[in-house]
């Protein structure tokens, strides 16, 4: 197994890959398989967590983004049942058991587990799939409440072992994150769009384009930050423990508003020079500023978007660091996602910004990560500055705040 393993280490984990700790990780995840379960030689599969490179809030209203897997996963040793009973033990918490022979929507499994596997064999099954049940034990790198998509990958993972097992790997990397975005959406509870499952799924530097939101259009690149000695660095803040819900889900309703104004559903549909032209008159009927401003983000971001997929192409990557610094500083001004504004004396993301520029001191580039209003940052690192830029940011916010990450070439998928 591990000699197999080994072959794909730096398609999973990046040049830089510790071959022991693998090695080790992938032993005892097998090793726990027997205990729990008393079975040998079990398949091994692999989900990454995700980044978003641009695109900040612009899914949701059918907009561009540029996301990517990276080298942190979740990872999964199952065996096949021949019942209808799933087995899932992650690790550091309660063992989920489920039969899948109910696939209805269970209330107390909201915000579970049990939901999203429920979920997931309910959409295999409308596929037409004959399936079955397994035993599986997860553990994972994947950092949960940093913005890289934890649950996502989880989700995609389920839906892999699902398509390897029972589906003779038919389904897409597309198609899965569909899957788990379903899960999430209907058995979950969460209302997510696609871009975490979609940059979980697919492997690589991916630009999305969600104007069909049921058929986004993915656009692979290859690109690696390493080549250019730039290293990817996410920042916990640590910050606002406050309930954020409310600012997060006030973003995708207060840019359609301007769309509504045009009798559009989302913001996608409306005409840039129109809405500049309006600008008196959208103001006047939709008595907001804060969804004016939010609407002026997204047009200047998805123009931003299309930018840096052009750069990274082309391999320019001081224009492309420009725009990352441009599109932190639309989210800070116009989309208002720095901090959250029922909570104005918490802005640990903005000193994280603001130390960031300090330190990088003109190289580089920095900006707000994910959602927003607490959480992380995203930076780009000259690998001469690593050291104190991390160095920086955990005095400012404790001891392994910092996580330094690459991109991840190999979609979901069973890797033995």
């Amino acid at each position: 197994m591990i000699s197999t393993l080994r072959q794909k280490y730096t398609h999973l984990y990046g040049k830089n890959v510790n071959v022991e700790e693998m090695d080790n990780r992938f032993l005892s995840l097998t090793s726990d398989h027997k205990a729990l379960f008393g079975k040998d030689n079990p398949m091994i599969f692999s989900a990454s967590g995700r980044t978003e490179i641009a695109g900040n809030h612009t899914d949701h209203n059918l907009g561009l983004v540029i996301g990517a897997s990276i080298n942190l996963d979740t990872i999964a040793a199952v065996t096949k049942r021949d019942d209808m009973i799933v087995n899932f033990c992650s690790e550091g918490f309660p063992k989920c058991t489920i039969d899948i022979s109910d696939l209805e929507i269970k209330e107390e499994e909201k915000n579970t587990t049990a939901s999203l596997l429920r979920g997931v064999a309910k959409a295999f099954k409308d596929r037409g799939f004959d399936i079955k049940g397994f035993d599986a034990n997860v553990t994972s790198k994947v950092l949960r409440g940093s913005g890289l998509s934890s649950s996502a990958s989880v989700e995609v993972l389920i839906g892999e072992i699902f398509n390897s097992l029972y589906g003779d790997d038919s389904l897409s990397p597309v198609e899965i994150a569909k899957i788990g975005q379903y899960a999430e959406n209907v058995y979950f509870g969460k209302p997510s769009g696609l871009l975490d499952q979609l940059s979980c799924a697919y492997g690589g530097i991916i630009g999305i384009d969600f104007e069909n939101k049921t058929e986004p259009k993915v656009e692979p690149l290859s690109f690696d930050f390493a080549d250019y000695d730039l290293e990817m660095v996410i920042t916990d803040t640590r910050g606002c423990h406050a309930d954020l819900t409310d600012e997060y889900a006030a973003v995708p309703p207060e840019m359609r508003e301007i769309a509504h104004f045009y009798g559009k559903e989302n913001l996608r549909e409306v005409d840039f020079n129109a809405f500049i032209k309006d600008l008196g008159k959208i103001r006047e009927s939709v008595k907001n500023d804060r969804a004016i401003l939010r609407a002026y983000h997204f047009f200047k971001e998805n123009d931003r978007v299309r930018y840096m997929l052009s750069e990274l192409k082309e391999g320019d990557i001081d224009t492309f660091l420009y725009n990352v610094t441009e599109s932190g500083n639309s989210s800070f001004r116009f989309l208002q996602n720095v901090y959250p504004s029922s909570c104005p004396s918490e802005q640990g993301v903005s000193l994280a910004i603001a130390l960031s520029e300090d330190i990088l001191d003109g190289e580089g580039a920095v900006r707000v990560h994910g959602g927003g209003f607490a959480g992380t940052i995203q930076a780009y690192v000259p690998k001469r500055l690593l050291s104190r830029y991390i160095e920086g940011m955990e005095s400012l916010f404790g001891k392994g705040c910092t996580t330094v990450i690459s991109v991840r070439s190999l979609p979901v998928a069973r890797i033995y």
